[in-house]
């Protein structure tokens, strides 16, 4: 099926690249940037620890890796990209932190480890989040100041695409609707619209700033976009899966929340082996997406069947 619903030929294939190197390259020079940052930005000993928990307890770095891998693929320098990269994965942090309050998902266990507010409390782990999401447009407010002045548009754009992508427009209404819709039955369009918002938006800010910040053209930019709406709506979709299907221990949280929850998933809709086929055909159009793109965006190719083949 093609993100509209319509069938589509099975053509998926990736390229022989060793992505588990790759990964392990680039989520240590994440971490270490990350870990810089966070040091400098939050040395207060009441706010520390509990950001430093949040952002170390593990997580595939995929936001930041894509603004990275994107960047190179369009023949950029990955090193004018870190900050966005950094200041997406602290975004996404913060969001999980919030995600797993009592209020909202009520989880206690993230990443194999108690989550924030389990383990610090529920006030702590609010500012927790709330310092990261800070955090990350200083690190950006920061690199757009010491750009030069063929940089700064583009931190220009890329901190609106961020902000954009994190806020009303995208993210956060994403989990208000996911919110709003538990126990009540949505269709195809409305499910993949919360997705595109809860979990794409995010995605696709990764692509498209990592893209600017490397110099690439409008054009580049567009199927990028394009190449991170398909994975970033077949990333939901696995998940979706996963939450019926995956191994506790290998995940590190609980499964089967989404249905005690009542809520609206991929594998409900469509059922498992609907669902599967679905994610399957994003991430063939999502390939399609780089077909414009030489070998330096073979890495993107990878991540997408990390995508689809991925246990966790």
């Amino acid at each position: 099926m093609n993100k509209d619903g319509t069938t589509a030929v099975d053509t998926f294939s990736v390229p022989a690249f060793d992505l588990n190197d790759y990964l392990a390259v680039q989520r240590s020079k994440i971490d270490s940037a990350l870990l810089t940052s966070i040091q400098r930005l939050c040395p207060s000993d009441h706010m520390q620890p509990a950001v430093m928990h949040a952002v170390t307890a593990g997580g595939k770095r995929l936001r930041p890796v894509l603004c990275l891998a994107s960047c190179s693929a369009v023949g950029g320098n990955e090193t004018q990209a870190m900050p966005a990269a950094c200041a997406l994965e602290m975004i996404h942090t913060y969001s999980l932190i919030h995600d797993d309050l009592p209020a909202l998902d009520n989880d206690d266990l993230r990443r194999g480890q108690p989550t924030c507010h389990v383990r610090f409390g529920e006030a702590t782990a609010i500012l927790a989040g709330d310092a990261l999401l800070t955090m990350a447009f200083e690190v950006m407010s920061e690199a757009a100041l010491q750009a030069d002045g063929q940089l700064l548009p583009a931190w220009t754009a890329v901190m609106a695409a961020i902000s954009r992508a994190a806020g009303c427009r995208g993210m956060i209404e994403g989990q208000a609707r996911d919110l709003a819709f538990e126990g009540v039955k949505i269709g195809r369009d409305d499910l993949a619209a919360l997705h595109r918002l809860k979990t794409g938006a995010l995605i696709q800010a990764a692509t498209r700033s990592g893209a600017l910040l490397g110099g690439g053209s409008a054009q580049q930019v567009t199927q990028l976009a394009e190449y991170a709406d398909c994975i970033g709506l077949a990333f939901q979709v696995v998940d979706d899966l996963l939450n019926v299907k995956g191994d506790p221990a290998v995940m590190g949280k609980a499964v089967g929340s989404d249905q005690a929850r009542q809520k609206n998933t991929y594998p409900a809709l469509l059922g498992l082996s609907g669902a599967e086929a679905y994610a399957r055909a994003l991430v063939e159009q999502g390939l399609q997406a780089l077909s414009i793109f030489d070998n330096k965006a073979d890495p993107l190719r990878a991540i997408a069947g990390y995508i689809i083949d991925r246990d966790h």
